[in-house]
């Protein structure tokens, strides 16, 4: 079957499977999952859709979300999205529903959504989420030019190429604080391009021969920090513009004193203050892995997991940005990465213990390439949390990799990664550090062997009681598909039922 036809055919087998096209009121995606917003969620069929050959898994959220894979999921969503719009006009629904019914069932949606997700924390990482995820493609197309780069350099090859091959790499980088401050608008409700305009001072070479608190400012000084905050200020100057200023002149005023105020703030306030925190970010980050790497890598690995069940991974996501754009690489990501590794190593003990749980062992087959890759989902979702210890044990291996990762970096051998959002794998072609290439993929593979050996060892020996290796290795069909419910019963609820929302930069 052709590419596109397989991909068409997926969005084909899916869109029943939700409701049909007038159940669907909004289609998107990220790095890894088919995002869609549903007028009813009693009419999705979750246990269809987790057996389709291309769904590696489901997450509710503020969204309802299918995990199609990288790659695969960009594919599909136009797909989905062309079949939607066909369909809806096609077959309009044979009895609207009336006003108050809409109104009625719309409110219902809303108050179960802020019921499970809508926490002020939750829905502020949420916004950042959405800003800097869609940056995240950009950051790998450049970082693996990077990578390409530097190594060319290393071999003193293609001399003649190696400087335009730099300029492309670091173009994004040089700017990426005007698609910051136009991503922040965006999400925040204003103009994305007076966000953009505002960010764009930042990184404008004449900011050079201002002052401000005594000192001569840079270009690029407070970097996505500054950018984020000066767009959310430009956001509130022009939704207070909207409301005062008359509609005859608001084209003329609105835009100009959106800029002006917004502007002369981050100049005078803004860059320096945002350039401190940054610096403080390069400077913790740098001190915790001198001073602590085994450590912290420990921590860091082993509590990853759990961060991304909870939605809280999503608050490292402009450290990451910031640490890359100050030291070139980010040190954080190859350490949590580790996670990723346990959740591998959990996985092929279960496999081997579980051996004749052919439903699981089915799951684990299909799924561990992907794991290998940094996409974890499956694995998570599918194998290590409904059974529960497994999840503590998939933890323990990232732990242990982090740990390794950490302890090369404490005695002056940093491993960081170019980018955010690969992971396992994936990874390899982005890593960057202080001692040259070789040794720094030696480094992060040894830390990803690391953790495949802890998390088997520890899963084959301490994830399974003697009852649940009785109860998951039934022989019969229906043993299985019990047992499976049962084990699922003995980890918390949320286990079964996944709701934190994605993590996109750093894939378990």
């Amino acid at each position: 079957m052709a590419p596109d036809d397989k991909n068409r055919a997926t969005a084909a087998a899916i869109l029943p499977l939700v409701g049909g096209a007038q159940n669907v009121t909004s289609v998107a995606h990220c790095m890894t999952r088919l995002r869609l917003g549903l007028a009813d969620r009693s009419l999705v069929d979750d246990d269809a859709l987790k057996a389709l050959p291309a769904v590696m898994g489901v997450v509710e959220d503020d969204t309802y979300q299918i995990v199609l894979g990288p790659g695969t999921v960009a594919r599909v969503t136009p797909e989905l999205e062309a079949m939607v719009a066909e369909r809806r006009t096609e077959a309009p629904a044979e009895h609207p529903p009336t006003a108050e019914e809409l109104a009625a069932q719309g409110a219902a949606i809303k108050e179960a959504r802020k019921a499970k997700n809508a926490t002020p924390f939750k829905l502020f990482l949420r916004r950042i989420a959405n800003i800097f995820v869609p940056l995240i493609p950009a950051l790998i197309g450049c970082g693996i030019i990077a990578g390409i780069n530097g190594l060319l350099i290393n071999l003193e090859w293609l001399p003649s190429i190696t400087p335009a091959l730099a300029a492309i790499a670091s173009g994004f980088m040089a700017l990426i604080a005007v698609f910051v401050g136009f991503n922040t608008a965006k999400e925040f409700g204003g103009t994305p391009i007076l966000g953009g305009a505002v960010a764009a001072i930042i990184v404008y070479a004449g900011v050079a021969n201002i002052e401000a608190f005594g000192q001569k400012l840079s270009p690029g000084q407070g970097g996505v920090l500054g950018a984020l905050g000066a767009a959310v200020l430009a956001t509130y100057v022009e939704k207070w513009c909207r409301k005062w200023v008359p509609e005859a002149v608001d084209v003329l005023v609105t835009p100009t004193l959106t800029v002006l105020v917004s502007g002369l703030v981050t100049i005078f306030g803004l860059m320096f203050l945002a350039g401190e925190v940054s610096t403080g970010i390069g400077t913790a980050a740098n001190w915790l892995l001198d001073n602590t790497g085994a450590f912290a890598g420990l921590v860091l690995g082993g509590l990853f997991l759990p961060l991304v069940m909870l939605g809280l991974h999503q608050a490292l996501i402009p450290i990451h940005t910031t640490l890359i754009e100050q030291q070139g690489f980010t040190v954080l990501l190859p350490i949590l990465a580790m996670a990723g590794a346990g959740q591998v190593g959990c996985a092929i003990a279960v496999y081997k213990r579980l051996k004749h749980n052919k439903s699981i062992r089915t799951t684990i087959k299909s799924a561990l390439p992907a794991g290998f890759l940094g996409v974890g989902e499956p694995l998570i979702y599918g194998v290590s949390l409904p059974l529960g210890r497994p999840f503590v044990t998939a933890c323990v291996g990232g732990a242990a990799g982090g740990a390794f990762i950490g302890f090369f970096s404490m005695i002056g051998d940093k491993v960081g990664s170019t980018a955010i959002g690969p992971s396992g794998w994936a990874l390899f072609p982005l890593l960057d550090g202080n001692k040259g290439l070789g040794l720094t993929i030696a480094i992060y593979g040894g830390g990803l062997l690391v953790g495949y050996l802890v998390g088997f060892f520890a899963t084959y020996f301490f994830g399974f009681s003697k009852q649940m290796l009785v109860e998951l290795n039934a022989d019969d069909a229906e043993g299985t598909a019990a047992d499976t419910d049962a084990a699922a019963t003995a980890t918390p609820e949320p286990a079964t039922r996944p709701t934190a929302p994605e993590a996109e930069p750093a894939r378990a």
